[in-house]
């Protein structure tokens, strides 16, 4: 299976699960990318933290985009409307929270970048 064809059947659920499968897909790798977004913007300025924020800017700017790219290709698959238990309002949530994890990992490396720390 390659990787396109693996991301459209788990966009669609059809993995495993029911219609929603994909939806939930979606969430988790939005709100993990916004709490990835968080902790990182805690680093860049310099309040808690081991890690360097840059990997953290990094990672949530992956997850928030895979969420979003899967929220997207699920609410264009899922057949019916809202209420149906296809899961279409769940990706409908989760496009905002991918985007959202998407612009806090881009302002986490801004802020790092303007506070002059190193990048590694």
């Amino acid at each position: 299976m390659s990787a396109s064809a693996a991301l459209m059947a788990a966009a669609e659920g059809g993995i495993i699960g029911d219609g929603r499968t994909g939806s939930y897909l979606a969430l988790g790798a939005g709100l993990l990318g916004l709490a990835i977004g968080w902790a990182a913007r805690a680093r860049a300025g310099g309040r808690t933290g081991t890690g360097t924020a840059r990997i953290g800017g990094v990672s949530a700017i992956a997850a928030g985009a895979a969420g979003t790219i899967l929220a997207v290709l699920h609410a264009a698959t899922a057949g019916g409307g809202p209420g149906t238990g296809n899961g279409l309002v769940g990706a409908i949530l989760a496009i905002p929270l991918g985007l959202g994890a998407v612009l806090l990992g881009r302002r986490t490396l801004t802020r790092q970048h303007r506070a002059g720390r190193s990048p590694v």
